[in-house]
């Protein structure tokens, strides 16, 4: 099971286009600006918090990506083999820092999604987003909900009243076509997602994810929990592979595990929707919790996916008597801290300072936002 969090919404998003100008918001970690082109022969990506700035002629991409503009925007495809190494001739174009260098992924799955949906027309796409990269968070499932919901809003595969100044979803069928363009975006620059983080981006809430089967869940516990990131990345991919080797020496002592872990998250979904009729229930439920992520965590160094800073965060956090976990695929990361209602303002202050000092980032975000959401508005 993965919880998604729902920091507050970033500031309205300007997209705009020669013929039409909006704002437009997806209540999401990650928004999208799409202001009229600068000129006539361009797409432009600037991926704000990092200052980095991309170009591509449309010419260029009308004859590198030739085949891709002919896609029905309404009927999502893959991105072919060949094709994602055309697309990566244009990133690599622009030589990006080594620092950011596991951003060419991300600008892959941006021209794929941009160029689907409206082929090599000129645009300059703004993106911003509060979530920190490679943090368990799910950002790049954020990032590619963001893109394709902003592409799509801007195209005639959906409905949406433009004179509504108000806040707007999207149809069913509508989220449904967002979160199918965002899963081939998450499929560019993970292989192989489970579809599970681009799935809640879009719908909201939480999510049960077995057996690669999706079930939205509708949580009638509201939670708040601490994120603190620990500033340490991690290689999700080496450490599956740890899981699967330690799995592959252990068989039974690790099936028990998964099993364990199985049987927490189907109890947690169960407490999550079960009614709550008062405060002493919301406690009750609250503590049962707190119990369960304790378990969880147990669990999840059994598999070897904790890190000497997670452990660090989870001895802090119980100082003040509180429960921590890892999310994500751990080594690193973010983890989460279940704050009861009841606790005060104060203690939660003095434990953010404790972390912070040591180098840590903390956020409070609550558990189980609303999905993606358009605003409308004049510029």
């Amino acid at each position: 099971m993965r919880w998604f969090t729902d920091p507050p919404p970033s500031p309205l998003p300007l997209i705009s286009t020669p013929t039409l100008r909006l704002l437009f918001l997806l209540r999401q970690p990650s928004s999208v600006y799409v202001v009229g082109a600068e000129s006539d022969d361009e797409l432009k990506l600037h991926l704000k918090d990092m200052d980095l700035e991309f170009s591509w002629p449309v010419g260029k991409i009308a004859v590198i990506l030739s085949e891709v503009g002919g896609h029905d925007a309404s009927t999502p495809s893959s991105c072919s083999f060949e094709t994602i190494k055309a697309i990566a001739s244009l990133v690599d174009e622009h030589n990006i820092p080594e620092a950011y260098i596991a951003l060419a992924s991300g600008v892959s799955a941006f021209l794929w999604l941009y160029t689907s949906i409206h082929g090599a027309k000129p645009a300059r796409v703004v993106v911003t987003s509060e979530l920190p990269l490679g943090s368990g968070l799910g950002s790049s499932a954020s990032f590619c909900v963001a893109l394709a919901g902003a592409f799509l809003a801007l195209s005639k595969c959906v409905k949406l009243d433009v004179d509504n100044k108000g806040w707007q979803k999207f149809g069913d069928s509508e989220l449904n076509l967002v979160n199918k363009w965002a899963f081939e975006g998450e499929k560019i620059i993970h292989g192989k997602p489970s579809g599970i983080d681009n799935t809640v981006s879009t719908y909201g809430n939480m999510i049960k994810f077995k057996s690669g089967e999706l079930t939205r869940l509708k949580s009638n516990l509201p939670l708040k929990m601490l994120v603190t990131n620990t500033k340490v990345g991690r290689n999700t991919k080496a450490l599956v592979a740890g899981v699967s080797e330690r799995t592959f020496r252990h068989p039974n002592a690790m099936n028990s595990v998964f099993s364990a872990v199985d049987s927490i998250s189907n109890e947690l979904a169960s407490i999550l929707q079960s009614p709550v009729s008062d405060e002493l229930a919301v406690t009750e439920n609250e503590e049962k919790l707190a119990e369960l992520m304790e378990m969880n965590q147990g669990l999840l160094q059994c598999m070897g996916v904790s890190h000497a800073s997670i452990e660090t965060v989870i001895r802090t956090t119980l100082k003040y008597k509180l429960v921590t976990k890892l999310t994500g695929a751990g080594g690193g990361g973010c983890v989460l801290t279940l704050l009861p209602s009841l606790l005060s303002g104060t203690i939660i202050d003095k434990l953010i300072a404790e972390l912070e000092s040591c180098g840590f980032q903390c956020l409070t975000a609550g558990i189980g936002g609303g999905g993606a959401e358009v605003s409308f508005g004049s510029s």
